[in-house]
């Protein structure tokens, strides 16, 4: 590892004195290129759940409210007001001068047919959790609807704010069926109302977005001001680095702390280290269904947590902007408690542990993660100092769900971005109400969460996330790791400001 930093260090420091003064990388041609380690073959929000598809559901599509980031505030989008009727529906008045991009109005029967598929839970809508707590959506005029919601549920609209995008009526009802004889919804063609339109897709390599240039007027999200945005997939960071130090890109994310401060002394470019809604987590195969039993010992799953040693991950690997975390869910989200049980780094109470459980000579089991190969390395590290031995199994992400979801990992190393809800819903109801990336299945922490995720009563939900929160410590189902930090580099030309919830709102981006 050192020898492959100390060549790119070389590398950078080549790159850096040949770079032209007043290279326009992307601005020559008006278009801005941001690139990520991931492929993206499927454009559309509800059958992607990558960030990447996060960042361009918000370009390219439109909810009803938005969530200003500064202020808190929902203001209006697609919806021009609204208003609660009683608990359990929401009446919005709708704008009457959206047009999509393929050039059809916006009116109550897109909302309407949006609403009803991705709630229909037959339609696989991939992170159903956004939207199961709708039951359905009525038409009231033209330009007007109820949602109505199976109980109440307070965190409402900052689902519909950061996941609920909207579709044009019927653009589901023609795509074409998979060889399972179900239908392919991942391939209807991307039709959005917002300010970038999709207009080429090549999977695993790029995705193409141009202006649109009939963004109606007075939404909060602003007119684009940049004609095209190219997004490529560019699995090497040293190749990402390189590319923006040339010119070939202007915008990367995700780069590691140490490469990071290196380019912070090149003139040419902008380094930040920003917080992010993001954690990363530990989590174990509680009941033993990978066929590594070793994680159905609460005291192997506590050792785990001693032995791993966190602040010294956040603080040389991640940044400044990052935090250790003892609870399942992010400090900035409602409800996110920080009084419950704590581990702190102690490898020798790790061992004894391990000698209780009947593993004082340590045992070899398969880690699996998808992202900062260097994090999880740190954490096989640890582990090796207490003497467990693992085999990290490294994929790229939508295999890896797919493998967390059949039970086959005894324990995986990801993270959960929680669409940037800032309510704790989003990331504990997702992993610990008995859905598809539940791995503990816990009766009893489904049960505080069904109190706390719908009562309208703040202390209550307050009162029962703590006592969920409390279970998964004491048990430890996971193992919080820290919140995520990233080290973002862009080009001088580019006018860009990252925000503390991981959407890097581009759509508001300019050249300087």
């Amino acid at each position: 590892m050192k020898l492959r930093n100390t060549m790119f260090a070389l590398g950078v420091a080549t790159l850096t004195f040949a770079m032209p003064q007043g290279a326009e990388a992307g601005k020559s041609d008006d278009t801005l290129n941001w690139t990520s380690g991931r492929e993206v073959a499927v454009v559309d929000p509800y059958y992607n759940n990558t960030r990447e598809l996060v960042i361009m559901g918000h370009m390219a599509w439109d909810g009803l409210v938005f969530r200003d980031i500064e202020s808190g505030e929902f203001k209006p989008l697609l919806a021009t007001s609204w208003k609660w009727n009683g608990d359990t529906a929401i009446e919005l008045e709708l704008r009457n001068d959206v047009k999509f991009h393929d050039g059809s109005d916006f009116d109550a029967d897109d909302v309407v047919y949006t609403l009803n598929h991705v709630s229909n839970k037959d339609n696989g809508v991939l992170t159903y959790r956004n939207v199961s707590w709708i039951e359905n959506a009525e038409k009231l005029g033209s330009h007007k609807v109820r949602i109505n919601l199976k109980k109440p549920f307070p965190p409402a609209f900052a689902y519909l704010a950061n996941a609920v995008f909207m579709m044009p009526s019927g653009h589901y009802d023609d795509v074409p069926k998979k060889p399972d004889g179900k239908l392919d919804y991942a391939a209807a063609k991307p039709v959005g109302t917002g300010p970038y339109k999709v207009t080429e897709i090549k999977a695993g390599e790029f995705v193409l977005m141009e202006k649109n240039d009939a963004y109606f007027d007075g939404s909060p999200k602003g007119k684009p001001q940049i004609d095209n945005m190219r997004f490529r997939t560019i699995k090497e960071m040293n190749t990402a680095i390189a590319e923006l130090l040339t010119g070939g890109l202007d915008w990367i994310w995700d780069v590691p702390k140490e490469q990071a401060e290196r380019m912070a002394d090149n003139p040419a470019i902008t380094v930040e280290n920003a917080k992010t809604f993001r954690v990363s987590y530990l989590a174990f195969d509680v009941l033993g269904q990978s066929g590594q039993e070793f994680f159905k010992d609460k005291r192997v799953r506590q050792a785990f947590a001693h032995a791993i040693n966190r602040e010294a991950i956040t603080k040389n690997l991640v940044g400044p902007a990052s935090v250790v975390i003892p609870s399942a869910c992010h400090p900035d989200q409602f409800g996110c408690v920080q009084d419950v049980p704590k581990y702190d780094y102690d490898p020798e109470k790790a061992k004894a542990l391990l000698k209780e459980a009947g593993h004082e000579n340590g045992f070899e089991f398969d880690i699996y993660a998808y992202r900062e190969r260097e994090f999880t390395e740190a954490v096989i590290g640890d582990l090796a100092k207490v003497g467990i031995k693992a085999k990290l199994n490294f994929m790229q992400y939508r295999a890896l769900r797919d493998v967390v979801r059949k039970g086959n990992t005894p324990v995986n190393h990801m993270t959960w971005g929680s669409y940037s809800i800032p309510d704790v819903s989003a990331i504990v109801s997702n992993f610990f109400t008995h859905g598809p990336d539940d791995l503990t299945k816990d009766d009893k922490v489904k049960e505080y969460l069904a109190v706390a995720d719908n009562s309208i009563d703040a202390d209550k939900r307050i009162e029962f996330y703590n006592k969920a929160f409390s279970r998964i410590a004491e048990e430890a189902f996971w193992v919080p790791m820290f919140t995520y930090a990233k080290y973002y580099a862009w080009s001088k030309d580019l006018n860009f400001s990252p925000t503390p919830d991981e959407i890097p709102r581009f759509y508001t981006a300019k050249w300087n």
